[in-house]
Order: C-alpha cells, then structure tokens, then sequence
C-alpha cells in the first residue's frame, strides 16, 4: 500500500511540475528575447523562484531556510552546496538570497520544456569537453566579475553513495581563489529521504531544510591552497549533515 500511495503521489507531483513548467516557459522564452542578457536572467530567476513557490506548496514538498539573514547581500559569493535529488532545484531558488548563476550538466536540456528554461538560466558544462569546461569557468568568472554570485554543487552530480557526500571537484575552489570571492557552504537536508535518486519511487511530502554555513574567506590564498580549501569545505558541510541527523 505505501509503495502505491509513494507512486500516485510522485504522479501527481510529476503532473504539477510538468503544468508548473508550461506556464514559466513563455515568461522565460520573452524576457531572454527582449531584455539584455543579465536583466533577461534576473527576470528567468524571478520566474523560477515563484514556480518553485508554487511548486513547494501545491506538492508539498516545503522549504526551510536557516541563517540566511547572516549573509551579506552587497557582495558576491560562490554558493557551495551537496546535491542528492532532483528537489534541490526548487530548494536553491526558493533558499539562495541573492540573485546567482549556476553551473549545470549540458545533459539536462535534453529534458522536455525543462531543458528550454534551463539553458537560458544555466552556464552548462560538458565535462567530458576541455574547451566547455574551460568556457563555463571563464563565463563564471565573468558573472562575478560583473557583481553577481554563482552556485556549483561541487560533488558534479547527484551523490549516489551511501556517503553523506560524493568527493568535491576542484572548480568552486579554483575560481574562488582566481577571483578572491568567498564561499558560502550550505547543506540541503531530508532532500534524499523525499525523493531519492536511487528509487523515486519512495518519494513522499515532508520539509527539506536548506541550512547556509558560516562564510569562508579566500583572500590571500593561490592555487596551491585549493586542495585544503576544497576538504575545508567538504569538512563542515560533512559535519552539518551528520550533525543533523
């Protein structure tokens, strides 16, 4: 009986995203036509944070947010987040205070209507490509050069392992240092429990928290640090998720 009350519900939650996803698209494909490419983004976000909105509340799936107070909105930061389910997407734009980029795999704009909205507010990577690796870093850098912050799940995919984190890429750190902006770890909590990537068909409604860690300086640092950096960071955003149970 649960496995067939868990399928009818990830059913209907499939249903109001995909109708959630029509209505955001002709939002989406005007403001990239008509407005500059840094206001046209702006104006996706906003869309995209009231079609979270609304699929938050109508599928039940809530987001909590917890120090987002103590993060300075004036300057840019380089968001660094564990990411363990689709429910993520609606957890950064419902939970990340400041308007932002993120990094995102090229595989996704294959998805239907999603993968319209996603290329026009994601700078995608093909990791199996040098050149697009090297475009999509140096895209970032642009994007905080020009005062706005950026968001990369630094484990490169959804965490499959029994880990509470997959290993850290290199790439969050190495712009971070290149461009001596700090780091906001954060760690997304019960997203794996209410839609896990494994077996979606476990999915239920619940409260995932989205909890910011206390900012990380990088001013001083050279490439040489990035190593210690980057297990710095896997450290207290391991800590986090264990500590939370």
């Amino acid at each position: 009986m649960r496995k067939v009350l868990s399928a009818v519900f990830l059913l209907y939650a499939a249903i109001i995203f995909i109708l959630l996803m029509f209505a955001a698209l002709p939002f989406v494909l005007i403001f990239s036509t008509i407005l500059p490419v840094n206001t046209g983004k702006k104006a996706i976000l906003v869309v995209l944070r009231t079609w979270a909105a609304l699929f938050s509340l109508l599928s039940c799936f809530w987001v909590k947010t917890q120090h987002k107070k103590s993060i300075n909105p004036s300057i840019s930061h380089i968001y660094v987040g564990n990411h363990g389910s689709y429910l993520d997407a609606i957890a950064v734009c419902l939970s990340i205070p400041q308007y932002f980029s993120a990094l995102g795999k090229i595989e996704m704009t294959k998805v239907p209507v999603f993968g319209l909205i996603y290329k026009r507010i994601v700078v995608m990577i093909d990791r199996n490509s040098k050149e697009s690796r090297e475009q999509s870093v140096e895209t970032l850098k642009k994007d905080i050069s020009n005062g706005q912050s950026i968001l990369i799940f630094a484990e490169g995919t959804m965490n499959q392992t029994e880990k509470p984190l997959a290993d850290f890429y290199d790439g969050a750190f190495r712009i971070a240092i290149e461009t001596q902006t700090p780091i906001i770890p954060f760690v997304m909590l019960n997203n794996r429990k209410l839609l896990p990537r494994k077996n979606p068909l476990k999915a239920r409604p619940g409260l995932i928290t989205t909890v910011f860690l206390s900012e990380i300086s990088v001013i001083g640092l050279t490439m040489e640090d990035v190593p210690a950096l980057k297990k710095k960071v896997y450290d207290v955003m391991e800590e986090a998720i264990i500590n939370a149970g």
